[in-house]
């Protein structure tokens, strides 16, 4: 027999797992999170100036900056995988897919901090870059998972595995109760019957998600999956959001997407809107009676929100709003505009925006914008189709008084900022959906092309793709989870949901990249999904936070 963690001969075709795999695993757990206390407490040592944390010198130490923000992520993300693994073997459900996903994760992710953490293309955090080495990890539970954990056989293995659950949902168990996965059938049910079957379509013809589709999702509860029943909705956890995201997303991510603004609009409500406000405008947007749209960007200001000129005037008992607004989804055909506008103009920073739930008459093909005061342009998209992207202009576009949120001015980043928890989180399960999508499309594809004589999910590289796709998509479910877990037991988890949206997005493009690469020439052809996908995928990494910009935000939490 051989070694424990070596790769069983081509006589038996299987590589042998762990015989202690939780035990070796969770021996390099403590090392890890150490190893990112002295990752951060270098950073601090490079951005302190006068005892204080320097902004000037974040930036000018922003590779390293983001970098830690990377290094912290992969740290929590193998912190939930050994949770994950842990409560699967407890409850005798840890078999030998999750084992091999589980081992392949650890190898790989512990190779990478070692040697380097893909940050992007071409940009590498190396410990070095902080002055530090892998001293931590010096440990021979280290030493063995990166060595044998991803393994050629142990890839080749779980794609074995994979190719006789193609029946089931996802490859490998989630982890999470009954209930939640009951709902996962059911969302991946409407999605395989409603969705899939016309969402190549929809993106080729750059057409709108058909409102019948809409009205489909409102019967069951999207809009108001975690609006208290008091407002009308069915005040489920966000973790029911991520997986009926997920599934939604892996049909197409423009319909996973449509539930983000309602999302969003309710979250803003329920934090800063008054009590009459809610008992208006909630059960509305939990029944799809209206659908709502986020108006936040601006042309020049990207991600400064500080920096929005965008102003409303009091004119007696209305708002005139005036500006221009970009990147805005679905707003033709929606109801009500979540619109941040400046009402101090003495202000240049957050201190001066206010929220308002701007009312608007919706559009039509031929009138997108019928409304006085307001005028929108379509943006033309690679991806991420099925509701339009838009620019709008404002010209004393009118708002009702009591639509000021919260009824007080000077509130409205604080009450976005309230916001960003769930939006991210969502983020992460629709990013988790895309790449679930992408591997499904790949090995459905690998498994029929055949060439030289045999199917292309034979060759050892292409095997390695789906099982890396696998290994990943769990990674990132589980830090999503945990995310969602930490919001539904009322604590703080900006930073993990940042993390989670951070490691989805890149999770995300590298399945949609790999699965194109496994199509070959094929995937850079129209018809084929796989070349959707990558579209799709490539927005992730960019809205509800920009890469960098999350990078930037998870290291300022850390640092304190």
């Amino acid at each position: 027999m051989p070694h424990d963690g070596q790769d069983m001969t081509a006589a038996t075709a299987r590589p042998v797992l762990f015989d202690d795999l939780l035990a070796t695993t969770a021996a390099v757990v403590a090392p890890v999170n150490a190893l990112r206390d002295d990752a951060i407490a270098a950073l601090r040592d490079l951005v302190t100036v006068g005892g204080r944390v320097s902004a000037g010198k974040i930036e000018e130490h922003q590779h390293a900056t983001h970098g830690v923000a990377w290094l912290a992520t992969y740290a929590q993300s193998l912190t939930q995988m050994q949770a994950w693994a842990e409560k699967l073997n407890d409850d005798d459900q840890f078999g030998e897919v999750e084992q091999l996903i589980h081992q392949i994760a650890f190898g790989e992710y512990l190779a990478q901090i070692r040697g380097g953490i893909p940050m992007s293309q071409g940009e590498m955090l190396r410990l070095h870059d902080l002055g530090l080495y892998a001293g931590p990890l010096n440990l021979p539970e280290a030493d063995r998972l990166v060595t044998h954990g991803n393994s050629q056989a142990a890839r080749t293995r779980l794609v074995e595995l994979m190719q006789e659950r193609r029946a089931e949902n996802t490859y490998g168990r989630s982890g999470l109760d009954d209930e939640l996965e009951m709902i996962r059938e059911q969302f991946r049910r409407f999605a395989v019957d409603r969705v899939e079957p016309n969402a190549h379509e929809w993106h080729l013809k750059d057409e709108l998600i058909p409102m019948e589709i809409i009205e489909e999702m409102a019967e069951l509860g999207v809009f108001g999956l975690t609006i208290p029943e008091e407002y009308g909705g069915f005040g489920l956890s966000k973790a029911s959001m991520c997986v009926v995201s997920e599934e939604l997303s892996r049909g197409y991510i423009g319909v996973g997407s449509l539930g983000t603004r309602s999302e969003i609009a309710a979250e803003l409500i329920l934090c800063g809107g008054t009590e009459e406000q809610k008992q208006s405008w909630l059960p509305r947007i939990a029944s799809a009676e209206i659908l709502p749209t986020a108006v936040f960007t601006e042309p020049n200001t990207g991600s400064d929100l500080g920096s929005l000129r965008t102003r409303a005037v009091k004119d007696g008992d209305i708002w005139k709003i005036t500006g221009n607004k970009t990147w805005i989804t679905h707003a033709a055909r929606t109801h009500v505009m979540t619109l941040l506008a400046r009402t101090n103009p003495a202000t240049d920073n957050y201190s001066g925006l206010s929220m308002f739930l701007a009312e608007k008459t919706p559009g039509t093909d031929e009138a997108p914008f019928p409304d006085a005061g307001i005028t929108g342009g379509e943006i033309e998209v690679l991806g991420y189709r099925g509701m339009k992207e838009y620019e709008l202009g404002f010209d004393g576009f009118e708002v009702k008084g009591d639509n000021l949120l919260g009824g007080e001015e000077g509130k409205g980043f604080k009450q976005l900022m309230e916001t960003f928890e769930s939006a991210r989180i969502q983020t992460a399960a629709r990013a988790i959906g895309v790449a679930q999508a992408a591997l499904d499309t790949a090995m459905t594809y690998a498994i029929d092309r055949k060439q030289f004589g045999k199917s292309l999910i034979e060759f050892p590289r292409v095997s390695g793709k789906l099982a890396m796709m696998a290994a990943e998509i769990m990674v990132a479910r589980q830090l999503t989870y945990f995310s969602a877990y930490e919001k539904d037991h009322g604590r703080r988890c900006d930073l993990e949901a940042g993390m989670a949206k951070l490691l989805g997005a890149r999770v995300a493009w590298a399945a949609a990249d790999n699965g194109l690469q496994i199509h070959g020439g094929n995937g850079f052809a129209l018809e084929y999904v796989a070349s959707r996908l990558l579209c799709d995928a490539r927005i992730l990494n960019i809205f509800e936070g920009a890469a960098e910009i999350q990078a930037q935000v998870i290291a300022r939490r850390l640092l304190g």
